[in-house]
């Protein structure tokens, strides 16, 4: 399974930011991707108020990137914003005018949809303000492999790494626009690195790459995606700036880790 990450800096713009989705997945259908994997908030960055972006699922934005998708020949995955219900998705009047921070899983025809469960109210920031936390998980299939989601803060909870593994999750998605400040690229890489041990899958963490300008507790991105063996091993890393990194990833190692390692059998 080839896997590009395409580490971006999102900006407020939806239509740009589409723009920047069409170019990562031509360089990625180049190399001969099956995946592509971009940062959560790719449609708008969180230096604006989510709901202004937000659209319901199936939405023109979505379908522009399944478009692209079919178009590549390739999965996408991406972050993006969506009302949470149909029919009361542009239902102002309602009381919670919260979001949902979705992750969007498409190959053009098939469109699958992850919703961020654990928000980030933490370090001065608080994301349940304007967004509304998912309930379910999503394992789904990419090329025949199973690979399961998550979203950002996500990584920080072990239990969600290990439940998608129990369902049958082999390579796990992390997209991601980590908040700046002291040690938290720091931070980013060891979780990403705990979760690849703790669940025995490949992990393909990609964030937001550092704004040129950034302040307040909004989290914008500091770089540093990579992807994560198995056995907790970084196999590609990038900077902070925008980069895109293409690795095949041996699913092999999944069952020797595994059988070596066994700590999802050896639970109590």
């Amino acid at each position: 399974m080839r896997v590009c990450l395409g580490q971006i800096t999102a900006d407020q713009d939806p239509q740009a930011n589409l723009r920047l989705v069409a170019e990562q997945s031509a360089a990625a259908s180049e190399h001969g991707a099956d995946l592509l994997v971009l940062p959560e908030a790719t449609m708008a960055s969180f230096s604006a108020a989510p709901r202004r972006a937000a659209e319901p699922e199936g939405g023109p934005w979505s379908q522009a990137v399944a478009e692209v998708a079919r178009k590549a020949g390739l999965t996408i995955a991406v972050g993006m914003f969506t009302w949470p219900d149909e029919p009361a998705a542009n239902d102002r009047t309602t009381n919670d005018q919260r979001v949902r921070n979705t992750l969007l899983v498409t190959d053009g025809t098939d469109h699958r949809s992850y919703h961020k469960r654990h928000l980030y109210d933490a370090y001065g920031f608080t994301e349940s303000r304007t967004v509304a936390p998912g309930d379910d998980l999503l394992v789904t299939e990419i090329a025949g492999v199973k690979v399961g989601a998550a979203i950002c803060y996500d990584l920080r909870f072990s239990a969600q790494f290990l439940a998608l593994a129990d369902g049958g999750a082999r390579v796990i998605i992390v997209a991601a626009s980590w908040a700046a400040g002291p040690n938290k690229a720091d931070q980013w890489r060891t979780l990403a690195r705990a979760r690849a041990m703790d669940s025995t899958c490949w992990v393909l963490a990609c964030g937001q790459s550092a704004p040129a300008q950034a302040s307040g507790p909004a989290p914008l991105g500091v770089g540093g995606s990579l992807v994560v063996d198995p056995y907790g091993n970084v196999v590609a890393e990038a900077g902070a700036s925008p980069e895109q990194l293409v690795v095949d990833l041996d699913l092999g190692l999944v069952d020797r880790a595994r059988d070596e390692v066994p700590v999802l059998a050896n639970r109590r």
